[in-house]
């Protein structure tokens, strides 16, 4: 899959059945020897949480990458 079919999905926490936003309001952590990502970097700004901040969610915790969301599972903090 490439980095532009991505873009656009919705993110989904698959315990919370909770929405997270959209690819491409998130960052992306790659290692730079490899090109492998390693963590979506999600905001948890004001337009989505109140409390600001950022959950950093490992790429081997996403469960599927569907044709509209990609829903994964956030680790307990």
């Amino acid at each position: 899959m490439r980095l532009s079919e991505l873009g656009g999905k919705e993110i989904v926490d698959f315990k919370k059945a909770e929405r997270m936003g959209v690819l491409g309001q998130t960052d992306l952590e790659i290692n730079s020897s490899t090109g492998e990502i390693n963590h979506l970097i999600i905001p948890t700004g004001k337009w989505i949480r109140k409390n600001g901040g950022e959950i950093r969610v490992p790429w081997r915790n996403i469960r599927t990458i569907g044709t509209d969301m990609i829903i994964l599972e956030v680790p307990d903090q």
